[in-house]
Formats: structure tokens, C-alpha cells, sequence
């Protein structure tokens, strides 16, 4: 029996690519269902657009995560992502068309035509043809309950791990044993606003606070996220609150009169070049440093630590 520690994005996908490969595997989780930075995710699978400030390899990672995740879980929307800017920000779209690749500039009768809500608002955008989005939660619950399926146990309030856990993907926590492991604090909103209509995600572009929007379904909207280093896991603050809903005011004014259905911070754990990476340490094979990126990366990693678990066994198994 295989120990996963941690259920979150990176624990549930690499669980699913174990007993997917035939492995026993158990679950274990020290949060509550339904807690943790994965819960509050956007759920962008956006390899290109996040091109702009991440790391190669990130873009390298998530090409085939909407692949994966539409063959285990419902909910994929494949309808790309669209790159705002207000007019006196022009000049950020074109810093972010000159970052990033899998673009086209489009005029504003194309964003009306993608995005009739959007008509008349903007002059020009960015079309991400190729990129997708999903709902978190539901994306979560269904690996859970694929992993159930096929007779994994997934525990909930573990506070102890035990001896002999095997891969850890317990994000901050694992910081006992990954020191260079920093917070990074996120915080987002969740609006219920049946008088916009948007397909795909949206991104308005700001020099100070640039912000997504991820349409969520049933006039539900994910509003987020801030990026602030630090530990603080506090509730929102004011400041990120007015940034968030100010951003998506002028994206639509009809985000005025938007319920506020939820507030929510994670804090994201990141390694200092904010590339996530499989690691050996306390005897055991970390997944870990996901940063803002995690169901984009978390797919590919998984797939790479379950090969790299299997091969190391198989190496003990030969030399005894």
C-alpha cells in the first residue's frame, strides 16, 4: 500500500496516475474536505497566456493538461482565453502579446462576436484559441471519486502522517523538510451575477493588479487573484476586495450589482523560481511548488513521479 500525503490538486493527481498504473494507494489529509489553495483555484489551463511571467517549462508542463483532465473529469470548456486591456493600457497588451505565444490580436467586432456581453467595451484583444478553463471543485470531487472507484481510501483530519509515507504533496506543510518552500498568499471572489454572460476566461490587464475572471456557469463568477508574499492567512483584505471587484466592474458594469456568494485566501506554496518539481527528501518523493499553476502542472508531474516511483521500485525489486 502506497501513502499519499495530501489531497490536494498535486496528492489527487498523483494518487489517480498511481492506481491508474495498478497501485494501491491511500489517501491521507490533515485539512478538512473541501480546504486548501486548490479549492480556491481558478482553474485556468492556460499554457500560453501564463507564458507571460512563468517559466518555460511551465508552458512545457501543462500542453497536455486539458487533455488529461477532460479523459477523467467532466466540465472542461475549451473555448480559449480572451486578454483585455482598457485603451489607456495599451500599452501592457502589447508588452503581453510580445511574452506570450498561441495569439491572435483580434478587433472589436471579434470580441463581440466571442463575447457578445463584451460588445462596444474594448477596441482590440488577445485570443488564446487553444486554451481551456475548468471548475475546480467539481474537477477535484471527481478525481476523488474516480480514486474511490477504484477502492482508494481518502482520509480527511489526519493530523499525524505515518511512518513509511511515500510521496508527499502536502504543499506549505512540507516545509519540515523543504525549507526553500515559500508562501505565497492568494485571494479571491466567487459572484453571482445573472445579468453578464462570458464563455471563457477573461483577463484585464493593469500595470499595478492585473485580474481574471472565470465564468463558473449558473451566473457564477471566480473574480481573482492577488499574488502577496507572505505567511498571513488571514481573511481578505480591503485593498484586494476593491481591486478585485473594481477590475471586474470594468470588465462589465453589470459586475455593480454581483452578489458576493464567497471570499476565500490560500496561501500557494512555490519554490524560489516558482517552477514546481518532484523532489527526494526525508525519505520520501515530494510533488511540490505548484505556485499558481497547479492544474495546469500538476497532470504532467503526476504522470513523471508516478513513472520515476515505479522505476525505483522496480530497481529494489531487481537488486533483491
Amino acid at each position: 500500500m502506497i501513502t499519499v500525503l495530501g489531497a490536494g490538486v498535486a496528492g489527487l493527481c498523483a494518487a489517480t496516475a498511481l492506481a491508474e498504473r495498478g497501485v494501491r494507494v491511500q489517501v491521507l489529509d490533515r485539512a478538512p474536505e473541501g480546504s486548501g489553495a486548490s479549492w480556491l483555484a481558478g482553474g485556468m489551463l492556460a499554457p500560453f497566456a501564463e507564458g507571460e511571467s512563468a517559466p518555460a517549462k511551465v508552458a512545457l508542463l501543462g500542453a497536455s493538461a486539458a487533455d488529461w483532465w477532460h479523459a477523467r473529469t467532466p466540465g472542461v470548456a475549451r473555448h480559449g482565453t480572451l486578454v483585455l486591456a482598457p485603451a489607456r493600457d495599451r500599452a501592457e497588451l502589447d508588452r503581453f502579446a510580445a511574452r506570450t505565444e498561441g495569439h491572435e490580436r483580434i478587433d472589436a467586432d471579434r470580441i463581440a462576436e466571442l463575447e457578445p456581453d463584451l460588445a462596444g467595451r474594448f477596441r482590440s484583444a488577445l485570443f488564446y484559441a487553444g486554451e481551456a478553463h475548468l471548475d475546480p471543485r467539481l474537477a477535484l470531487t471527481a478525481l476523488a471519486d474516480g480514486l474511490r472507484g477504484r477502492g482508494v481510501q481518502i482520509r480527511y483530519g489526519v493530523q499525524t502522517a505515518p511512518d513509511g509515507a511515500d510521496i508527499d504533496c502536502r504543499g506549505l506543510a512540507a516545509r519540515d523538510v523543504l525549507p526553500d518552500l515559500r508562501a505565497v498568499r492568494g485571494e479571491m471572489l466567487l459572484l453571482r451575477c445573472p445579468d453578464v454572460t462570458l464563455s471563457r476566461p477573461v483577463r484585464l490587464l493593469h500595470p499595478r493588479f492585473p485580474v481574471y475572471i472565470v465564468p463558473r456557469g449558473a451566473g457564477l463568477f471566480m473574480v481573482g487573484a492577488t499574488m502577496v508574499e507572505t505567511d498571513a492567512a488571514g481573511p481578505i483584505t480591503l485593498r484586494s476586495a476593491m481591486e478585485l471587484m473594481a477590475a471586474a466592474f470594468a470588465v462589465h458594469p453589470g459586475f455593480a450589482e454581483a452578489a458576493i456568494v464567497e471570499t476565500g485566501v490560500g496561501l500557494r506554496p512555490a519554490f524560489p523560481d516558482n517552477v514546481p518539481r518532484i523532489r527526494t527528501a526525508g525519505g520520501r518523493l515530494h510533488l511540490n511548488g505548484l505556485y499558481r499553476h497547479g492544474f495546469l502542472t500538476a497532470p504532467a508531474l503526476a504522470e513523471q513521479l508516478a513513472d520515476a516511483f515505479l522505476a525505483a521500485r522496480q530497481e529494489v525489486c531487481l537488486a533483491n
